[in-house]
């Protein structure tokens, strides 16, 4: 029997992998009513005669298997359904859900995820158990699928969603979006935003190594949003130069009305608050943008090698920061390890425990550990190594087992002790 993985274990079914969500949703900003349609279509890893799927605080009330009717037994957490017949491993199997209610974030050992109700909207904070909330779903991080969106709200309101824009129409008082990705996308990276936003391109995107970057805010803060985002185009140049070609479809910003305590990122997306237009927040834009290349292309095949998300989106910030003539990477290694030293020394990188997945010491020694490695391999061999790893993974699942042995690759067993000082171990090695 397949498992899930450790840190979630209550979320996810391992007997069986998604290839593709297509959900139609009609959303109703003043009762924060939800009401949706998910067609699933899934491939059985072992027999079945029955399977789950993630779904919570919302009521199902049918269930198809191949077009057939389908028993389900709907628990807090889960939807277990009951096909008419039994699945052999290998069938392909489609799965229709309808389901309702009103979508709540769910509480958490990593506090509340999911669909949250904004003053006058809603956003999604999928990572890491959040999707659930908004559709059903096999709630795994090594399950990635394609994904088509379409949804419904009052006139009035703007969608931003996962995949490139498709055609909107409007009837009867009220607004369909579609979006698409054909990139294969984990349930946490999936995203709806909707507020009175307005969608248009951000100045300076889609030329050279630039993609068409999009920005969905209040009309009210297109000033702000300009200021604060000028630099986005520039950052992708620089990030192109040294991880390799921008690998999503999309390139969207979004900006809530409401302030909010941190930004968040999605497949082709990243969502930030109003207070995150501010000069001191462009270390956070260079982060979300770096995690469309670590973490959303390059995906992490289970929660325990975190790390190498945040490891690389943290390392991003300081090579932002020294790119565009701010803070040198030196003296932001120098600054960090000083902060790292004064923490308590008990956090294993390659397995920090569920409770310390998101610990600011994995963010940090993650980045640590990239300097480290660079300042082993030289710089040419270390952006080679970087370059290499965004290219050969491209929308791929990968562990630290895999960075291990694209790092003995570079630079053989030396770099790899070096690696392996930083991950392997809780104390901490000296300064790089």
């Amino acid at each position: 029997m397949s498992t899930t993985d450790p840190y979630a274990p209550q979320s996810g079914d391992a007997s069986y992998d998604v290839r593709s969500y297509d959900l139609a949703l009609g959303y109703r900003v003043r009762t924060n009513r939800l009401e949706g349609t998910a067609t699933i279509v899934a491939v059985a890893r072992e027999p079945l005669t029955s399977f789950a799927l993630d779904l919570v605080g919302l009521r199902t009330s049918r269930v198809r298997v191949d077009g057939a009717a389908a028993r389900f037994a709907a628990g807090p957490r889960v939807v277990r359904v009951t096909p008419p017949r039994p699945l052999a491993a290998g069938d392909v199997f489609e799965v229709e859900v309808a389901y309702a209610g009103a979508p709540a974030p769910r509480r958490s050992r990593w506090g509340a995820v999911g669909w949250e109700e904004l003053t006058d909207g809603a956003l999604v904070a999928g990572q890491p158990i959040g999707a659930p909330t908004w559709f059903p779903c096999n709630d795994r991080p090594d399950d990635r699928a394609r994904m088509r969106m379409e949804i419904t709200v009052d006139d009035g309101y703007t969608v931003a969603a996962t995949g490139v824009a498709g055609p909107t129409t409007r009837r009867g008082g009220r607004v369909t979006a579609t979006f698409t990705s054909d990139v294969p996308t984990a349930t946490y990276l999936a995203a709806v935003h909707v507020g009175r936003y307005r969608t248009r391109p951000l100045v300076g995107g889609g030329v050279d190594a630039v993609p068409s970057i999009s920005v969905t805010a209040p009309p009210s803060l297109s000033a702000a949003v300009d200021r604060a985002f000028a630099a986005v185009p520039e950052m992708l140049r620089v990030f192109d130069r040294l991880f390799g070609p921008y690998p999503q479809d999309t390139c969207s910003l979004v900006v809530t009305a409401d302030e909010l305590e941190i930004p968040l990122e999605a497949q082709g997306l990243a969502v930030f608050g109003m207070n995150h237009l501010v000069p001191a927040a462009q270390r956070l834009v260079a982060h979300e943008l770096a995690h469309q290349w670590f973490g959303n292309s390059v995906g992490i095949a289970r929660w325990r090698d975190i790390w190498l998300n945040e490891g690389f989106a943290c390392y991003a910030e300081w090579l932002w920061s020294d790119a565009s003539g701010g803070t040198p990477v030196e003296t932001c290694v120098a600054e960090h390890y000083a902060r790292l030293a004064a923490k308590p020394r008990d956090l294993l990188l390659a397995d920090p425990g569920p409770d310390d997945m998101f610990d600011d010491r994995v963010y940090k020694r993650g980045a640590l550990t990239l300097h480290a490695l660079r300042r082993t391999l030289g710089d040419q061999a270390f952006f080679d190594l970087v370059r290499g790893w965004t290219a050969r993974h491209r929308h791929a699942l990968v562990t630290t087992e895999d960075f291990r042995a694209a790092v003995e690759s570079a630079g053989g067993p030396d770099a790899v002790a070096v690696l392996s000082r930083w991950i392997d171990a809780e104390a901490l090695p000296p300064r790089p």
